[in-house]
């Protein structure tokens, strides 16, 4: 169990998620192939994804995590999603919205009469209305001492320690926090009009994908209503009177209920409003989405069925690609990898840059040698332990000896929040002063003068990241061996579970592992690294970042967000909060068994045009 805080963001906020996996057998009743072509013939086909899916509600903090977001982009109709070239492209079939005012910002969403349910109901403004109350916190009643009761299990998500009729979220979002006002909401429930208090800069993002589980399930589950629209009536009713009673089984459903890791024997927590269902599940094996009949959109799928295989071992995956057993994979690449999968007949392999960056995150408030409070509250020596321990990582020997194999250009990677190549990027790094201060890394003469200065003798630092990942076995090694000379013991605490294992700090000291965009917008910057920020699993807490993250939250002008960012990157390394090391190459390997398919630098990466697939 692991205990929790509210949060700056959650998934709806761009924070970036989680790719882990685990390997399976082949699905049962699916093939590496079908019939396409002839409407009246089932087509069914199994992908390939390296970490299972967990949870139906990805708005909470346990369930933001890509392996369950690429399901539920699948599962999930929106209104908004972004194309090969990284625009926003509408769907016009699930709604629509637009900016009314500017001052103050209001925006109006609409949904369309297409846009329903699986079970045949109408999405409305209720559901709407429960992802903003969700992740608003504007209704949570805890105060910051009960906070340090709650607990959230690291396994199944289940939220513990809420006294009596308190509500609780364990969700929250920088955008929706500035709706503090109920929203407006049409005469026929198919419209509304959010306020905010101040102007939010990514809301076009926000209003993209406006739901997240039913309304209306939520409802009968939580408050006993009668039917579907007594379910939605009941949260609307709940959320506009501010109703603690309700809203505190309102919370408890929508945190815990949607977390299932193997089928639920309660199909109502299967309800999608996308092109595919839910319909098969095993735990670390697969799942399966099948066409959704009610679904009246225009991302209509040629393909009936869809099996994700959970395949963490990157050789396992290619394997199964050359088998015909997945069609589709993408996984962690390597130079080897990269050339089995050139080497095949009838595959196409994709490379490209990807979304996720590489990075070592290290823990300030765990009592370990990263800690303050392990020397007296020497904040100066703490620093001085930290950044000796980030001069020791060789991050230019990472780079040659795993990722140029794949990427000849590949180079470090001075930034926390830009990416290379774009615009900002080479300003950012040179106003923050990584590269000034660690170079390459691997510096073991200035990480032991600085362990030195700090009078600190040989410190243990406890590592966590993917067990089952090849290429972080290799990162540890060449991490553990520079400081070791250093006069670091580093211990290996990896495991299959280091995700969910992230909130719990008291494991480890630094942690080894990718951050993945969800969109291009300012918004994912704040989560990892405001004091109570989402994604800051190490308790970095600084007085002056915090002012300037919530800053850039409502600043619109593109040169005050640049000057915001880089003071915010100056802050992160001169108090050594982390180090970046390189942006992921990403390969996918296609067979020729199905057309259609490619991917984008961002998460879903592979499945953002699953409906244009068809089996060949």
């Amino acid at each position: 169990m692991s205990k929790r805080k509210l949060f700056a963001a959650a998934a709806t906020a761009v924070a970036g998620a989680l790719a882990l996996s685990a390997c399976t057998p082949t699905t049962p009743g699916t093939t590496g192939s079908g019939t396409g072509g002839d409407a009246a013939t089932p087509t069914a086909i199994n992908v390939a994804w390296n970490q299972a899916f967990f949870s139906r509600n990805s708005d909470t903090d346990y369930g933001n995590a890509t392996a369950n977001n690429n399901i539920l982009y699948m599962a999930n109709d929106a209104i908004g999603y972004y194309n090969q070239d990284l625009e926003i492209t509408q769907n016009p079939s699930f709604g629509s919205y637009e900016l009314v005012s500017e001052d103050p910002l209001q925006v109006e969403i609409n949904f369309a009469e297409t846009a329903t349910w699986s079970d045949g109901t109408p999405v409305t403004a209720a559901d709407a209305v429960l992802l903003w109350g969700a992740t608003s916190t504007n209704f949570n009643t805890v105060s910051e001492a009960e906070q340090e009761s709650i607990e959230v299990d690291d396994d199944t998500g289940e939220v513990s320690g809420v006294a009596g009729d308190a509500v609780y979220f364990n969700a929250a979002s920088p955008g929706y926090q500035l709706i503090t006002d109920f929203p407006e909401i049409s005469d026929d429930g198919k419209s509304l009009t959010y306020t905010f208090s101040q102007p939010f800069v990514d809301w076009e993002i926000l209003a993209m994908s406006p739901t997240t589980v039913p309304a209306h399930v939520v409802g009968m589950r939580a408050l006993g209503a009668a039917d579907a629209e007594a379910g939605k009536q009941a949260v609307l009713d709940a959320f506009q009177n501010n109703d603690r009673a309700a809203l505190a089984e309102i919370a408890k459903v929508f945190n815990n209920d949607f977390n299932f890791k193997s089928m639920p024997t309660e199909e109502d927590l299967l309800v999608s409003s996308g092109p595919y269902v839910i319909t098969d599940l095993v735990e670390e094996q697969y799942i399966t989405l099948e066409r959704n009949e009610n679904y009246q959109g225009e991302r209509t799928p040629s393909i009936d069925q869809v099996t994700v295989r959970i395949i963490p071992d990157a050789q396992a995956s290619v394997q199964a690609l050359q088998n015909g057993e997945v069609l589709i994979t993408q996984p962690q690449s390597t130079a080897d990898i990269l050339q089995q999968l050139q080497a095949m007949d009838n595959v196409e392999v994709l490379t490209q840059s990807g979304a996720t960056y590489e990075h070592v995150d290290l823990v300030f408030n765990n009592g370990g040698p990263f800690d303050p409070a392990t020397y007296g509250g020497n904040a100066d020596t703490a620093r001085l332990v930290r950044q000796a321990f980030l001069q020791a990582i060789p991050r230019q020997q990472i780079i040659d000896n795993i990722i140029k194999p794949l990427n000849p250009e590949a180079e470090v990677r001075n930034s926390f929040s830009v990416v290379p190549g774009s615009p900002e990027y080479d300003a950012t790094a040179e106003a923050n002063g990584m590269e000034a201060t660690y170079g390459g890394g691997g510096n073991v003469d200035a990480a032991r003068e600085l362990l030195a200065q700090a009078g600190v003798t040989n410190p243990t630092v406890r590592m966590m990241f993917a067990q089952n990942n090849t290429r972080r076995q290799q990162e540890f090694q060449l991490i553990s061996e520079a400081a070791g000379q250093a006069g670091f013991t580093v211990v290996d605490v990896s495991s299959v579970d280091w995700g969910q294992l992230l909130s719990q700090n008291d494991q480890y000291d630094a942690s080894l592992f990718g951050w993945q965009s969800t969109a291009v917008g300012v918004s994912q910057v704040p989560p990892n690294f405001l004091s109570d920020g989402q994604n800051n699993y190490g308790g970095f807490n600084s007085t002056r970042a915090d002012e300037l993250l919530n800053e850039l939250n409502v600043t619109t002008d593109p040169d005050r967000q640049n000057e915001i960012v880089r003071e915010v990157e100056k802050i992160l390394v001169d108090e050594a909060f982390g180090i970046t090391i390189f942006q992921f190459p990403e390969i996918t390997g296609i067979s020729n068994q199905v057309t259609g398919v490619s991917s984008i630098p961002l998460a879903p990466t592979y499945f953002w045009n699953f409906w244009e697939w068809e089996v060949a």
